[in-house]
Parts: C-alpha cells; structure tokens; sequence
C-alpha cells in the first residue's frame, strides 16, 4: 500500500547519489514513492536512480569571494528554492531528505519554509559546508560517521552509518579468499572524478619497480581521467601487467568484490562500500578535499584495522611499490584487514535511515525516535 512521497535532494556526484539511491530503494521497498531533486550534472548517474520523477533545481556553490560572484550565486539559489517550493507543492512530500551538496540547499530551504518535516544525511565524519547551513532548521541529522551527542547539531543526530546500494549488499556476499603463491593477483585502483590524475602518475611507475615475479601475478582495474586513459594502459602493457583501465566502471561493487587489494581516495561513500564489502585497502585521501574530511574518514577505517592511511605527499613510486610488494607477500595481513573492514561495515545503513525518514515523516523527533529503539 503506498504511503506517499519522499522527496530526497543530493549535489550531482556519485558520492551523494549513491547513499540517497540505496535509501530510495529501501524506501520503495516499504511502499513509498520516492521524487529526486538534484541538479544537471546527475545525469551520469541518475539515469538508473529508482525515482518517480527527478527535479533538476537551480543551485550554485557559495565559494568565491568576489561579490559579483556571490550576488549571482544567492540569486541562483533563490531561483531554486522559488522552484523547489513549486515543486514540493506539487508532489507534497511528506518528507525531504537531504544528502549534502550545494543543490540541496533550495530544497531543504524550500521544505523548511512550508513546514514540511526535514532530515540530512552527512556521509562524512566531518559535516559539509551545505549541511552545516542546513543543520540548525533541520528537524534531524543522520550520520555517516559523525557522532550523537550533546551539541544542539549532536542531540538531534542519529549515527546511521552510509546506506550502500543494493549492487555493493550484493557484492558483500562474496568472501575474501587470499589468493595463493602464483596465483593472480587483482589490485583495484580508483580516485573518483577529482583525484584520479594522481594515481594515473604514480602507480604504472611503482608497479614497474616490483619485482618480475610479483608483476607477473597481477590483475589491475584502474579508474583514470579520460586524458589519461591512453598513457596509462601503454604503461602497463609496455610492463607486461594484464590491466584494465577505463573512466568509469559501471560494476564497480563487483570489481570491489573481486579485488584482493584496494587503493583508492576515501570518500565517504568509498569508504563505506570497502567496510560492507571487507576489502583491505590502502586509502590516500585527496589533499584538497574541503574541511580534510576524506583524511577524517580514511583514520575512522585505519583505527579500525581495516585500511591504512597514507597522505599523498608520502607517497613516492618507491613507498607505493614497497606498500603493494609487502602486502602481496603477507596475505594473513591482507585477510586480517578484510576482517576488520566487514566488521566496521554497517550494511543496514539504509534500513536505519529509512527507519529514521518513516518517523521524521510522522511528526516524530529524534527523542521520539530514540525512545522507540531504546
């Protein structure tokens, strides 16, 4: 029986698409229609987003100084909650959820001012700048990895845990098997659409300097810019390694679940699938992420036992090298972090979330919410 409408609002990257495509799923599962408002560079990956319908809403980012500039973004975002407002009296959800991003701004603006009852979602352990100008009308915050607590933000915050898609759950019923002396070795290497330039430098030269033996062994799937797609699969076969290099891999949970070893960025939702999956990982947060949230959630995993946690700056094609070599040599390290990884996993993150929404939806608050797990 349908229950009526969700609306939920995400900035057009995978890493706040993908935990608002896994609640969608979860709530359509319950009976609920479920409306995406989210702006034009979605369209890469909302094309198989489960919504009744997607809103493209004007939104811009608040990050330039110039005064010009800014008058033209608050005029934007203003445009956006006018047609975000028109959009929500259309559809009246009985909820909207945010999931961070600039273009969740007009939205959650929007619902607020009609009284619609409202919840975030901050995937990171450390809150972005929208969510932060968001957090004090919102009526709850549910947290990747930020902690419940006694600020005015942490009493209403509900420690969910990143909801995965239904691709990743599956991907989790694949067991890590280290694979044996000889044996093929599949190193998954991927940065994201701002971080993969570096690994596209740095890994092809650390995989020369292994060992003949050891290059032998390997089976790498690579994410790299477009630009760079050519030079790194000439690099690799000019090696002899059997690579597999694209921009964009439409199976990554599946690549994930195949891989014995996992070097990438540590965004939130990167980081999350790694720890439902349980893949060891060396994790190489990208430098210039806002607020180092990617270094927050890179040591949430390493204090874990689940990754390691090795800056950029570090890392030389040598280090890289020594890195790769040693844990090749030392499967029970590998499998001791595959462990620890499934184990910081939270693969009911979308049950919770859902769980969370459903209450928001009815007029409850966080301590009512509360009251009813304790």
């Amino acid at each position: 029986m349908a229950k009526g409408v969700i609306l939920l609002a995400a900035g057009g990257t995978g890493g706040h698409l993908f935990p608002a495509e896994a609640l969608a799923h979860e709530l359509i599962e319950r009976g609920w229609k479920v409306h995406l408002a989210t702006d034009h560079r979605a369209e890469r990956y909302s094309r198989h987003f489960p919504a009744t319908d997607i809103h493209t809403i004007p939104s811009a980012t608040l990050g330039s100084k110039n005064p010009v500039a800014m008058l033209s973004a608050f005029w934007k975002i203003w445009q956006g909650v006018r047609e975000a407002g028109r959009v929500i009296a259309r559809i009246k959800p009985e909820a909207v959820v945010g999931f961070g991003g600039y273009p969740t701004l007009p939205p959650l603006y929007a619902a607020t001012r009609r009284r619609v009852p409202t919840l975030i979602h901050e995937q990171n352990a450390v809150m972005g700048r929208a969510n932060k100008a968001l957090a004090s009308r919102v009526d709850a915050i549910a947290g990747g990895f930020l902690p419940e607590g006694a600020s005015a933000d942490g009493a209403k915050t509900v420690t969910t845990g990143n909801p995965v898609r239904p691709q990743v759950l599956e991907a989790a019923k694949t067991p890590y098997v280290v694979p044996n002396e000889g044996e093929p070795f599949r190193f998954l290497v991927f940065g994201g659409s701002q971080g993969a330039q570096f690994f596209s430098d740095a890994v092809p030269a650390a995989i020369a300097l292994l060992p003949q033996d050891q290059r032998k062994r390997l089976a790498i799937t690579q994410q790299a810019r477009a630009e760079d797609v050519a030079r790194v699969k000439a690099a690799y076969a000019e090696l002899g390694v059997d690579a597999q290099v694209s921009p964009f891999f439409t199976d990554m949970a599946a690549r994930m679940a195949a891989a014995h070893l996992v070097m990438s960025r540590s965004g939130a939702s990167t980081v999350s699938e790694i720890a439902v999956i349980g893949r060891p990982a060396l994790l190489v947060p990208y430098p210039h992420a806002l607020d180092h949230d990617q270094a927050a959630n890179a040591a949430a995993l390493a204090a874990a036992g689940g990754a390691e946690l090795h800056p950029q700056s570090t890392l030389s094609a040598e280090r890289i090298a020594e890195l790769v070599g040693g844990l090749i040599k030392d499967p029970n390290r590998l499998a001791t972090m595959a462990a620890a990884a499934r184990s910081a996993g939270k693969p009911n993150a979308a049950r919770l979330l859902a769980d969370l929404t459903e209450a928001i939806a009815s007029g409850k608050t966080v301590s009512d919410y509360r009251r009813t797990r304790a």
